[in-house]
């Protein structure tokens, strides 16, 4: 049960993150629960290993090329859900801040974008 909730609160934020930036668009809820699924299984696939392949750079980047990977897997969200679509790099990396804050006003412990 406490997933769900998870899950459907992640869907919220993906909501109002999408309704608050300009070039984010998500159709339906159900499309933003299937955007909050794909971007927890792509962050737990695939992050560690873009953390670990880009490490030189986020090494010399003091770790703000973590931001850049962030919008990277939203963006790659965006290819995978149909019904969800971003514009560019800059509106995912300014949808990761806000999803990040949605989520963390929401309570959750487990962020969608890290």
């Amino acid at each position: 049960m406490n997933w769900l909730v998870k899950v459907i609160l992640s869907a919220v934020a993906v909501l109002g993150s999408a309704y608050l930036i300009p070039g984010i668009n998500v159709d339906t809820f159900f499309t933003a629960i299937v955007v909050s699924l794909v971007l927890s299984i792509i962050n737990l696939v695939f992050r560690p290993l873009f953390v670990i392949l880009t490490l030189p750079i986020t090494f010399i980047t003091f770790g703000l090329f973590l931001i850049a990977i962030n919008a990277f897997m939203i963006m790659l969200a965006g290819s995978l859900v149909d019904g969800f679509h971003v514009s560019g790099f800059w509106s995912a990396l300014i949808f990761s801040f806000v999803l990040s804050f949605l989520q963390s006003v929401f309570g959750e412990t487990e962020d969608a974008t890290k």
